[in-house]
């Protein structure tokens, strides 16, 4: 199709304008424009595929030059790898980079691959899309209004917001390339671009922990990449092909393995999630970016893609027990955690577990849920990082315990990050549909391990957002006013976030009709309706009560102004509610606590034997796979 390049195209060429731009207001005015622009053209692409009879499509055979340009820009990022590694002396990255693009090279020019497609046009390529478009064109459109306020109350960082806004227009480029490649030589060439633009995101202040955590994420990656490559090359050697229907058809073990162990870093599961956590250095965009719309929605994508091949094997299996047990494991770490962006970490890392382990089963009915959950999590996740970084620009914290009483302090962004939280677990959100409809096709799938681990991690889950959402709405005492300095920017891409959930809860039967199911039609070439009459009409029930959440915020906030019952102190009140003589006659500070469990469930005491574990299935299922092949 020959909006392809354009889509493309576009947000690199406003990506490079950004990168020149240094006067304020005129560089929010082009953010606005690119946004705007790469919207549009989504809609644009969709709107020109359903013309062309809502086939699927595959485009670009003869593409000599491109593939020189491609193996052009591999080499340029391998040498700005290569130069960064040794201007911080983290030499494995750059090992790691030049293993990969030197293997790549060493296929491309010994091995004489057949003209075949490149692209790849059908529904979950569009729904990415669109994903990447809105989401991804919103957040950029949020940092407009964050990035003033980040500088004002960081003056110890050095603005670089051009290279910033720059950077995440080439990662919108990246993702379209990415979602709409065949060919997996393509596909590895985006995929190395996005690993790289999250690498310089994440290490956008240039502190010492910025720069740790940065190559953290990028050796992790690398070496998904690396696998990526190995994947590639056993193809091109074996049947002369790396498009990626034709390993879906061939289906053998190991590029299958190696290409989800690049699926597995990208989405950040053990043992490889440390990276994403360190993603939390940097400002909110980047992180509402990578957690949401783009860089962990690759490695999703790619495991989605390769879902019927992974039915009933060994490779599958591995997939769905590494993701079942990032789920489990990464929300009982959440329990633990008491700053806003950790415990939305460690929730992406646990929702994306549950996508991986969907996929991993590889029947229709798991990757349907797999697919729903994608949706959900891009809308939810974005729209929690966005208002927890615009309140901790009003209340100088992230911290879940300085959120006390918010809703009476910050109405709006309270409002915002109720929905956002009720999103990720409550009903009629499809966040809880597709978790049961898993759960249920997990017990169908006779898989006793990966039935607890969506049984209790979906009890843990309950338990650290429920204590979030509680936090937001109850007051023992009066608290100081706050000013709400979120700008319009923000507010304009957390109310059409907002917005979005709630139609997504509304129209969700016909989401899953209209949409998902066509596309288990063209992953399976089958598809029968997953959701049963009695689904839909206990659905409609729940429907009711969309609006309960934010009506029950508005009453609580109007009741909460008068203080019926007075507050019961062990001691003398000082007369502010806050503090008391106690009966040594000492001052006490009123408070009230929620309980993290962090001898529990802390990350020093789960984490290390979590990567353990996860890494040894890894190790074992890899040996078993090589020991079959030899």
């Amino acid at each position: 199709m020959g909006l392809i390049p354009v889509l493309i195209g576009v947000p690199a060429v406003f990506a490079v304008l950004l990168s020149f731009i240094r006067q304020e207001k005129a560089r929010g005015v082009v953010v606005y424009v690119g946004a705007g622009s790469v919207m549009v053209l989504s809609l644009a692409f969709v709107a020109s595929w359903i013309q062309n009879g809502s086939m699927i499509e595959k485009v670009y055979v003869n593409t000599e030059m491109v593939d020189h340009l491609m193996m052009v820009g591999e080499a340029f990022l391998m040498g700005l790898i290569v130069v960064l590694s040794i201007k911080y002396k983290r030499f494995f990255a750059a090992l790691l980079s030049v293993a990969q693009t030197s293997l790549l090279f060493y296929v491309e020019l010994t091995t004489d691959l057949p003209e075949a497609e490149h692209m790849l046009v059908d529904r979950l390529a569009l729904l990415m899309c669109v994903i990447v478009a809105f989401v991804g064109g919103f957040i950029c459109i949020y940092a407009v209004g964050y990035m003033k306020g980040y500088h004002h109350h960081h003056k110890e960082f050095k603005d670089r917001q051009p290279f910033f806004f720059s950077m995440l227009f080439f990662f919108l480029a990246a993702m379209f390339g990415l979602v709409l490649s065949l060919n997996l030589i393509w596909m590895y060439f985006f995929w190395e671009i996005t690993s790289v633009i999250s690498f310089l995101l994440i290490g956008y202040t240039r502190t010492e922990e910025a720069v740790r955590n940065s190559f953290t994420a990028l050796w992790m990656n690398l070496l998904g990449g690396l696998g990526f490559a190995a994947g590639i090359a056993i193809m091109a050697f074996t049947i002369h092909s790396v498009q990626m229907s034709d390993l879906v058809l061939w289906g053998a073990p190991l590029p299958v393995a190696c290409l989800c162990l690049a699926g597995l870093t990208k989405s950040a599961q053990l043992p490889f999630s440390s990276w994403l956590l360190g993603a939390m250095v940097a400002p909110t965009p980047s992180s509402a970016l990578l957690h949401s719309a783009t860089m962990v929605k690759a490695g999703v994508y790619l495991l989605i893609r390769l879902a019927p091949a992974l039915n009933d094997t060994i490779v599958g299996l591995m997939v769905s027990l590494i993701g079942g047990f990032t789920f489990i494991a990464a929300s009982m770490m959440a329990i633990a955690q008491n700053d806003g962006k950790k415990v939305l970490a460690f929730s992406t890392i646990s929702n994306l577990g549950l996508i991986v382990a969907c996929a991993g089963i590889g029947v229709e009915e798991t990757v349907w849920g797999a697919v729903l959950l994608m949706i959900f999590h891009s809308v939810s996740k974005s729209m929690l990082f966005q208002s927890v970084g615009a309140t901790e620009n009003c209340l100088g914290s992230r911290d879940i315990e300085d959120m006390h009483g918010m809703l009476l302090r910050l109405p709006k962004l309270t409002y915002i990050m109720g929905i956002g939280i009720a999103g990720m677990y409550l009903a009629p959100f499809g966040m809880l549909i597709s978790k049961w409809v898993a759960l249920r096709a997990f017990v169908d799938s006779e898989n006793v391990l990966l039935v607890i681990f969506i049984a209790f991690g979906s009890a843990t889950t309950m338990f650290y957002w429920t204590k979030w959402l509680s936090k937001l709405i109850s007051q023992h005492h009066a608290r100081d006013n706050v000013t709400d300095v979120t700008r319009r920017d923000e507010y304009l891409s957390m109310f059409v976030h907002a917005g979005c959930m709630l139609l997504l809860c509304l129209l969700f039967p016909l989401l899953s009709t209209n949409l998902v199911d066509p596309i288990m039609l063209e992953l399976f070439g089958y598809a029968r309706p997953v959701l049963s009459m009695e689904v839909l009409n206990t659905m409609a029930i729940m429907l009711v009560s969309v609006g309960i959440v934010p009506l029950s915020m508005f009453f609580v906030s109007k009741a909460a102004h008068k203080q019926l019952v007075p507050i019961y102190m062990s001691g003398v009140n000082e007369g502010d509610d806050r503090y008391f003589v106690n009966s040594l006659g000492e001052p006490e500070h009123l408070y009230l606590s929620n309980w993290y469990l962090r001898y529990q469930f802390g990350m020093r005491r789960l984490m290390r034997p979590s990567i353990y574990f996860s890494a040894a299935i890894l190790v074992v299922i890899f040996c078993l796979i090589l020991g079959g092949a030899v």
